[in-house]
């Protein structure tokens, strides 16, 4: 793509790639799920519920996953997304901020469901971080995936930028 393009790509803030959105969430979506299932025997609800209770929790919990991330990576694209995916500056600005917003509510939620609702538990197998008392597999998860769904949705424009 050429600079001209480019420039010209750029002089609309709400100009983005739906082809990178949807490199983004073609990992995304998957991933989430495939974490959830692998992460599930971290969580009580391994060995107190039914498979079928597992299977629905685990897609339950991915339809979350997916809310959370959509919602990172609009609020991160508000913030510091002009240029995306175009220029290498604003993709490094939104993923770092995407996983932040990520991470952060991330850390939020595990705390609301685990001290203060109690909707879930996590087993005797989950390492916690102590710093922020919360499981070591849910903060991974939120680090992880993002940087690969960033890192494929970014393929294509590597070659392009000015």
């Amino acid at each position: 793509m050429s600079a001209t393009k480019i420039s010209m790509l750029l002089r609309s803030d709400a100009q983005i790639s739906l082809g990178a959105l949807r490199r983004y969430f073609v990992v995304i979506i998957p991933a989430n799920l495939v974490w959830e299932f692998v992460q599930m025997p971290l969580y009580t609800i391994w060995a107190e519920d039914t498979w079928g209770e597992i299977i629905f929790a685990a897609f339950h919990c991915t339809g979350g996953d997916i809310l959370i991330a959509m919602s990172a990576l609009m609020l991160a694209l508000m913030l510091a997304g002009q240029g995306w995916p175009y220029m290498a500056q604003s993709r490094q600005q939104v993923q770092l901020l995407a996983v932040s917003i990520g991470l952060g509510y991330t850390i939020f939620s595990e705390w609301l469901n685990i001290v203060i609702r109690e909707a879930w538990a996590y087993s005797d197998l989950m390492p916690i971080v102590p710093i922020v008392d919360a499981g070591l597999s849910p903060l991974l998860q939120w680090i992880v995936i993002p940087v690969v769904a960033f890192w494929w949705a970014a393929v294509p424009y590597k070659t392009k930028e000015v």
